[in-house]
């Protein structure tokens, strides 16, 4: 299971990182329409030790995906056939749009990191809702109980101006709840201009109101709201997310997002400053996200909204060290890109052998 970094190196290093990364998907939802599929779920399903019980719901497993690897929900089945607790599909907009321009996905393979632009590149909340219904009904005839957990991540269509925000959110609610398990707000992604200002509580307050409200009444029960904040908050901000939360009683905070800083990169800084603007994942952002999540859990309290922990985690000791820290569920997608499909199952016996 360890040959897929070998095979990373002489295959994708090489090759455009969104086209490896579309080969790879396609690879992926492949598999999973053949008999390997069943095969695949039966290997890598987690063990019952590692059930969790988050946001009102069980989850398989702690360990998660992050949005932005599966934008339109069109291989939830496969990826949860690889072990993955729950998928956050997204990010997700009211409106069709392509993203920013290409090239816009660059590796940092040294750091073993990525900077991306893409700019919530997504069919538009419309063409998304039927396919996580479908994935819904064909997650609980292949897994039974408890099925893996959709998550559904939304954020701003690119066209629509700041000040009509909330109900660009509020349309893509309405269309994606009813399929949800539970809601994620993005406000904090650098690739859309201007988004992250809507991470000041002034305006957050308002649009998680309304985004919960109308999430419920178009699902017809209560849809688990979070929103997903950046690492590059300061201390104060990020108490006055903690803040936020616990006065309008969300069910959880994300933390955090990419960051826009280029800190402490092995890389050469010239190869850095060439790739350009966009938020930076991977092993570099550990530091800081969970310095974000321990911050977070302290303004929350040990028994207030849950936290899923995402930035720089690679092994089933980092997911460890975040449920320790106090998240409750964790998630990863950059270290997905260099250690291939069997990382999820990978984690899930580690995490697994440290629970017998």
């Amino acid at each position: 299971m360890r040959i897929y970094p070998a095979f990373f190196r002489l295959v994708f290093s090489g090759m455009d990182p969104e086209l490896a990364h579309r080969i790879g998907f396609v690879l992926i939802r492949a598999a999973a329409r053949t008999p390997a599929g069943p095969v695949l779920r039966r290997l890598m399903r987690p063990a019952p030790v590692l059930r969790t019980e988050a946001l009102g719901l069980t989850f398989p497993s702690p360990f998660g995906l992050a949005a932005g690897f599966d934008k339109e929900g069109s291989g939830i089945v496969a990826l949860c056939n690889l072990g993955f607790g729950h998928v956050e599909v997204g990010t997700v907009t009211a409106s069709a749009q392509p993203g920013n321009p290409k090239p816009r996905l660059f590796r940092l393979v040294e750091d073993r990191a990525v900077i991306n632009r893409m700019g919530f590149n997504n069919d538009g909340a419309a063409a998304v809702a039927p396919r996580l219904d479908k994935a819904r009904t064909a997650l609980a005839k292949a897994f039974g109980t408890p099925r893996p957990v959709i998550g559904v991540n939304i954020g701003k269509t690119k066209t629509v101006e700041l000040t009509d925000a909330v109900e660009d959110y509020l349309a893509s609610t309405r269309e994606l709840a009813p399929y949800a398990d539970y809601l994620a707000v993005n406000v904090s992604s650098p690739n859309t201009p201007g988004l992250r200002l809507l991470q000041d509580i002034s305006t957050l307050r308002p649009l998680l109101a309304q985004v919960g409200s109308a999430a419920d009444e178009a699902a017809g029960r209560h849809v688990p709201l979070l929103v997903k904040i950046a690492p590059d908050l300061s201390d104060a901000d990020i108490d006055d997310v903690a803040e936020l939360a616990l006065s309008l009683k969300l069910d959880g905070v994300i933390a955090t997002n990419t960051t826009i800083t280029r800190e402490n990169l092995v890389t050469d800084p010239e190869r850095v400053i060439a790739c350009g603007v966009g938020g930076l994942s991977g092993a570099p952002l550990k530091k800081r996200s969970l310095e974000v999540l321990r911050r977070l859990r302290a303004g929350l309290g040990e028994d207030g909204p849950a936290i899923i922990s995402v930035g720089g985690v690679e092994t089933a000791a980092d997911v460890q060290e975040r449920l320790d820290a106090g998240a409750v569920l964790v998630q990863g997608y950059t270290a997905f890109l260099y250690e291939g499909p069997f990382w999820a199952a990978r984690i899930n016996r580690g995490l697994a052998r440290a629970r017998r």
